[in-house]
């Protein structure tokens, strides 16, 4: 684990340390946060791209199946 930090580390002199960053942050995202998919992300200039915002799910408020706080008392 320690090497592959230093590797991560060591690509912020090859690509900056600001792709670096958004490399991670997109990392994070995807839950994949080894070195590989992080030299991916910066190989193909995924960091560049914009981050998909995460929708919200919505739940209806009512539906036939949902039972009322009456069902509880």
């Amino acid at each position: 684990a320690y090497r592959s930090c230093l590797g991560i580390l060591r690509l912020g002199q090859s690509y900056g340390e600001a792709r670096l960053e958004r490399a991670c942050q997109r990392a994070l995202m995807l839950g994949s946060c080894r070195y590989k998919s992080i030299e991916s992300i910066l190989k193909h200039r995924l960091d560049e791209q914009p981050l998909e915002e995460q929708q919200e799910l919505a739940l209806p408020d009512t539906h036939d199946n949902i039972r009322g706080p009456a069902y509880y008392h």
